[in-house]
């Protein structure tokens, strides 16, 4: 995990409480039926339930290696939004002329290009988890002209960003008359930066298919239903307790699952993006001089500390 601070067991009970719920009806009246007089006498055995029982594995197993699968891809791509973030800002650095003469001019570009790579940091991690923007970012939009709040909601304030990067660096390149191979790496650094945001509205807008959850759900169930004929011979107390253990047990694997197949939804689970940017903008401002850390509040990481 990435997380400083466990995963309350509170939490989690809280977010099966339903399910719970569900789970001692069903096993419940599952019970009743089986102790009926008519039923009594029918047995299934118990490596029934034990086939229905591997089933369930299988699928929970898939289910789970695909959750975490998309989890650690998240978790990489914003691995690579730092490696970016702290590419560009040393290539502005060191590919733009020393000249004494119009240096205040080029440290002015260089701060332009770090403040405008923090704020997209943390309109890119807000925007996924359709939050808000943070006072930083609508602020830094507010003072450049580039928060247009009748537009808003459907625009993509990132891509915008990363447009006015393209744009600056366009008017950098012609006025300093930057090698071509400096451009083509500057541009190379802004083309990944795309690709990693469109990597992450890949996975965000990629819904896991509903019909999986409720085959496996379905499936549960006819399990819970077999268990209790397959347990006679245990008593009534430890069936009604194994009876509903065990496909508990699978509900949890099953939510664990769905909490990890998105990571951009400001859960315990998620990629903490706003403690990434947090990193990234100490960083920035270390590699352009300022080595003042930002004390900003992970706000919208309510759940993490890194």
């Amino acid at each position: 995990m990435l997380l400083n601070r466990p995963i309350s067991i509170g939490y989690f009970i809280n977010l099966i409480k339903y399910d719970i719920l569900v789970i001692f009806v069903y096993s419940s009246l599952s019970l009743i039926v089986h102790h009926y007089k008519y039923l009594h006498a029918v047995s299934i055995p118990i490596s029934v339930a034990a086939i229905i029982g591997t089933l369930i594995s299988l699928l929970l197993a898939f289910r789970t290696s695909q959750s975490y699968e998309r989890w650690w891809e998240a978790r990489i791509i914003w691995g690579s939004i730092v490696n970016d973030s702290r590419t560009l800002i040393r290539q502005i650095r060191q590919f733009l002329p020393d000249d004494d003469l119009a240096q205040a001019q080029i440290d002015q570009h260089i701060v332009s290009f770090k403040d405008r790579q923090i704020i997209w940091v943390y309109a890119l991690g807000e925007s996924l988890r359709r939050l808000p923007f943070s006072s930083q970012v609508t602020a830094y939009l507010d003072k450049h002209k580039l928060l247009d709040k009748e537009k808003l909601p459907s625009s993509n304030i990132p891509n915008l960003l990363l447009e006015k990067h393209s744009e600056e660096l366009k008017l950098v390149s012609n006025h300093y008359k930057l090698d071509p191979n400096k451009q083509v790496q500057l541009d190379s650094t802004l083309a990944r930066l795309t690709d990693a945001m469109g990597k992450c509205e890949r996975i965000k807008n990629t819904v896991f298919p509903k019909s999986y959850t409720v085959l496996i759900h379905f499936i549960i169930y006819v399990f819970l239903t077999a268990l209790p004929f397959g347990l006679e011979e245990v008593g009534d107390v430890p069936e009604m307790v194994l009876t509903m253990l065990i496909p508990l047990l699978f509900i949890m694997i099953e939510k664990t699952a769905i909490l990890m197949q998105d990571p951009f939804e400001n859960r315990p689970t998620d990629t903490p993006m706003t403690a990434i940017a947090v990193t990234i903008e100490n960083n920035l401002n270390q590699i352009t001089g300022n080595e003042k850390a930002s004390k900003q509040p992970v706000d919208n990481d309510k759940y993490y500390s890194m």
